[in-house]
């Protein structure tokens, strides 16, 4: 039997104790988007897992349950701060950002990942925590169904780029999607793939405008040699 996330790790600490999660580091587009959850320890939705092992539609069912029940607020960090201050920043500001939407301060977070957002509150780190602790869990469920939604809006104002089902992952159908309708305001242009194609860009227009000059140089007779002009 696979071992499902408990309140075992919330144990011991202070509450009320948020969990936090994020969704959206490795998406070639769109924003990256976190929450941060505190559920009740006695009337909590069951079935609550890491949401990236969960179908859509329970999925989807168990957000419906835990935005009823529980205290929960959401981040993000828009695709101009990815690129500004990198992915890393941009994931602890959105977490940041989640936990001060909560409308009131938990006693203690646990947080996904290897490393806390630089704030002033007391908190842990819990790597791989969205399969551990329901708390976590349960963010992590808010914090994709957020998104995916976000993605499947975009998808409809920048169609083609398959973002209803890929949600800006950098799939076969994505890449292929850009190489034949182009960036969009959304894509991250400090990832690797969108980065090459601003430069292949960039080099195809520095060519274009250096041919340009070169010939609006050249000299032009309009048909007569310098001996005829003279």
């Amino acid at each position: 039997m696979p071992r499902h996330c408990s309140f075992k790790l919330e144990i011991g600490f202070p509450e009320p104790l948020a969990g936090v999660d994020e969704a959206g580091c490795a998406p070639l587009a769109g924003p990256v988007v976190a929450a941060a959850v505190i559920l009740n320890r006695s009337s909590f939705p069951r079935g609550i897992d890491d949401s990236k092992t969960l179908p859509l539609a329970k999925r989807e069912a168990l957000y419906g349950r835990i935005v009823q029940c529980a205290a929960w607020g959401v981040g993000s960090a828009s695709v101009e701060e990815i690129d500004t201050i990198n992915i890393y920043w941009a994931r602890m500001l959105a977490m940041s950002r989640a936990v001060e939407a909560l409308g009131l301060e938990p006693a203690w977070v646990l947080v996904d990942g290897n490393a806390c957002p630089r704030w002033q509150r007391p908190s842990k780190a819990i790597v791989g925590g969205d399969s551990k602790c329901r708390s976590i869990a349960a963010a992590s469920i808010v914090a994709k169904v957020t998104r995916d939604r976000l993605m499947a809006d975009l998808a409809g104002e920048f169609p083609g780029y398959g973002w209803e089902t890929n949600r800006g992952y950098p799939t076969a159908h994505h890449r292929r999607a850009l190489g034949e309708l182009g960036l969009t305001p959304h894509h991250r242009r400090s990832f690797g793939p969108v980065r090459a194609i601003v430069v292949r860009l960039a080099q195809s227009e520095l060519a274009l405008s250096e041919n340009e000059r070169g010939e609006s140089s050249a000299p032009h007779h309009h048909g007569l040699s310098p001996l005829t002009a003279i």
